[in-house]
């Protein structure tokens, strides 16, 4: 997953999944427009004016964690 940011544009988009592949664009309200992929899975995530939406300084830097289990 990346997530990036753009503040001249105020952009933010997060792609969910990096495999080459065609893409449609579906717009779900009139900031958020979703990437759909090969059977019908969402591949990115557009949001436009971000800074109105998402409170940036808590998301950027991204911070995460991978969780080992133990069988």
């Amino acid at each position: 997953m990346n997530v990036l940011y753009n503040d001249r544009t105020d952009l933010l988009y997060i792609r969910l999944d990096d495999t080459k592949q065609d893409i449609v664009n579906r717009r779900v309200s009139e900031d958020i427009v979703l990437d759909i992929g090969e059977g019908e899975r969402i591949v990115g995530i557009e949001i436009l004016d971000a800074s109105k939406h998402v409170t940036l300084e808590r998301l950027l830097p991204v911070k995460y964690e991978v969780l080992k289990m133990t069988v």
